[in-house]
């Protein structure tokens, strides 16, 4: 049994913070710079260039990718082997709000969400899993607004077809339109219940941006995801919605068991700006 004393999640939460809101993640810079070779529209071309200046100012200068720094979502992997000294809720929390308030960040937490009141730094939203091992991982993704406000679920019927899951994930993307400050990076979730797939979909974003390169097997969650993305990218909303290529860097999807009787489908879209942070302890 190994242990990790409260102290050390707080520390590693408060570094996560920084990192998250400052460096741009390398997969979604990579993302935007292939995106910003291939496009041809002028319009578009000029804001993926303000896009990557911005992010490249942001971590030379220690500053917030954006002003929207979120609801910080974390994600606890904690091993079956760890004692942990001490609260992980509260640890965490702890943490968040040491790290918001000492990178000058944005408090944007009511705590009664009918009542609001002023805003506060935390509490922020934990899903926690316990995995094999004596180790903790500790994810942190800091979701704007503009983009988690144009969140879907579908409850389908078990007997839906590709096509009409299909139409629902693209109807979600025009939807959103330019509001939610394209190129998005979109989640989707699917399986489980309700309130599961729209984790999944949300967890969706912390994938790894594949640039796709060749052809993915049809049937599959690869081929899937790569029909999606063709499909969004030919809406022609493009980068803040001044139309071109790239309305959409990825498509990115998590599955789960399900019902027989049921197919939740839930569609939790980014804003270019997808900021998350890994550490493990």
């Amino acid at each position: 049994m190994r242990e990790i004393k409260a102290s050390q999640i707080i520390k590693a939460v408060t570094e996560l913070v920084r990192r998250a809101n400052f460096i741009l993640r390398s997969d979604v810079l990579s993302a935007l710079r292939s995106a910003y070779r291939f496009e041809k529209n002028k319009r578009a071309k000029t804001i993926l260039k303000a896009i990557l200046d911005n992010a490249a100012y942001a971590r030379e200068k220690n500053l917030a990718i954006c002003q929207d720094t979120g609801i910080p979502v974390v994600f606890a992997e904690v091993g079956q082997d760890v004692k942990i000294s001490g609260d992980l809720k509260a640890a965490i929390n702890k943490g968040i709000k040491e790290g918001y308030k000492k990178y000058s960040l944005r408090n944007s937490i009511v705590a009664d969400p009918l009542l609001r009141g002023n805003p506060k730094f935390s509490p922020c939203i934990i899903h926690t899993d316990i995995v094999k091992g004596n180790k903790i991982k500790l994810t942190i993704l800091p979701k704007g607004f503009g983009c988690e406000n144009k969140s879907r679920l579908m409850m389908f019927k078990p007997t839906a077809g590709i096509e009409e899951i299909k139409k629902f994930i693209i109807d979600a993307v025009k939807s959103a339109g330019p509001d939610a400050c394209p190129p998005y990076i979109v989640g989707v979730g699917i399986g489980g219940t309700a309130d599961y797939a729209g984790m999944l979909a949300k967890k969706a974003l912390l994938k790894k941006i594949k640039l796709q390169r060749g052809l993915s097997p049809k049937g599959t969650v690869p081929g899937f995801e790569r029909e999606l993305l063709f499909e969004i990218n030919n809406l022609n909303i493009g980068p803040m919605g001044l139309g071109g290529k790239t309305t959409a860097l990825a498509v990115n999807i998590q599955t789960y068991p399900t019902h027989i009787a049921g197919l939740p489908v839930s569609v939790n879209i980014s804003c270019h700006a997808l900021r998350s942070a890994r550490i493990v302890l």
